[in-house]
């Protein structure tokens, strides 16, 4: 068997919350024989899995009595080119953001929006990723996975994912799936999304008047640095909520009392709100308890100041929780997986 597995092992440089809780069992699968390989040995042994990418989506409550693979895989190919559309594909462990600097520098659009985001590739589509007015369900082009049940490779189209806000049919069936590789349907001519305002203030204050997609990501890292936490530095997984979606009706009621509340209507009829906008108003913003904290420049962050264990973010986020649905009647809904 050419998988590695130790015991005992510290999962702290592995998760971005940087809290260290111990995995019973751990191994890296470089390749499909690899994690084939693992799934064989976590049977033998009667040990759950857990699958691991980036860890910058989950937050660790306790030591995990499992084997934890972590996806290593590495490859990046161009699949299709005709001159304009290009499809790409990625292996499950490449880093997303260095993925997408790759896409980048070759002249590929379409991923810009989505730069600076942690994680891996793999971990991508669970997610359903986006940020910028983008989603990685927009330029999607399929997958490969490994099901779990019966040992066999699955080939997934936009549809059989069922991608929807920050979720997909792999968080769903959580636990049934390997994500081994995702393709991407990228263009060299760059269609860009520039809807945000931020990213138009970068554009204008850089004087630049006719953008690339390199000149978008370079705007979005540039946002992103300055709102979000390096996880390097200071331990978090980016946003902890998702923007909750509500009625029409119970938004009216807010904008009554709330006259800045930022909202956004939904083709449904629905209203997306600003979960950072509610937990700031409600006055958590730089809020500190021992090393469990709110970020001071980002409300819808929640940080790791040095030794905080997962358990004590956890209960600092159903706080938090508990208190917008009390002042907002709205209900805030986690967005890192808790283990």
């Amino acid at each position: 068997m050419s998988v590695q597995v130790r015991t005992q092992v510290s999962l702290k440089p592995y998760n971005s919350f940087a809290v260290d809780v111990l995995a019973s069992h751990f191994a890296e699968a470089q390749d499909d024989q690899q994690v084939r390989q693992a799934l064989s040995y976590a049977r033998a042994q009667q040990l759950p899995l857990l699958l691991l990418g980036g860890g910058s989506n989950m937050l660790l409550t306790a030591d995990v009595g499992a084997l934890v693979l972590r996806m290593a895989s590495r490859g990046i190919r161009v699949l299709e080119d005709d001159g304009e559309r290009v499809v790409i594909e990625a292996e499950a462990g490449e880093a997303w953001h260095p993925f997408v600097q790759w896409t980048l520098a070759h002249g590929f659009a379409g991923l810009e929006n989505l730069s600076l985001i942690p994680g891996t590739v793999g971990a991508a589509p669970v997610q359903n990723i986006g940020a910028y007015g983008v989603e990685l369900k927009d330029v999607f082009a399929g997958l490969t996975a490994l099901d779990r049940d019966s040992g066999e490779l699955r080939e997934f189209s936009l549809h059989d994912c069922a991608f929807a806000y920050r979720d997909s049919l792999f968080k769903r069936e959580s636990g049934r799936w390997i994500i081994l590789r995702v393709r991407f349907a990228l263009s060299r001519l760059a269609t860009l999304q520039l809807g945000y305002g931020p990213v138009q203030q970068y554009l204008q204050t850089h004087a630049i008047e006719a953008p690339t997609a390199s000149d978008v990501g370079a705007a979005i890292c540039a946002i992103r640095s300055e709102k979000l936490p390096d996880p390097a530095v200071l331990g978090n997984a980016g946003s902890f909520f998702k923007n909750p979606v509500v009625s029409a009706e119970l938004a009216q009621r807010l904008r009554v009392e709330h006259a800045d509340l930022v909202a956004y209507p939904q083709p449904d009829g629905q209203v997306k709100l600003a979960a950072g906008w509610l937990i700031e108003r409600a006055g958590w913003k730089g809020y500190r308890e021992g090393d469990a904290g709110v970020h001071r420049l980002q409300a819808l962050v929640l940080v790791n100041y040095g030794k905080a264990t997962g358990a004590q973010l956890l209960a600092l986020a159903q706080r938090i929780q508990a208190d917008i649905a009390r002042r907002f009647m709205v209900e805030l809904e986690i967005e890192p997986n808790v283990l």
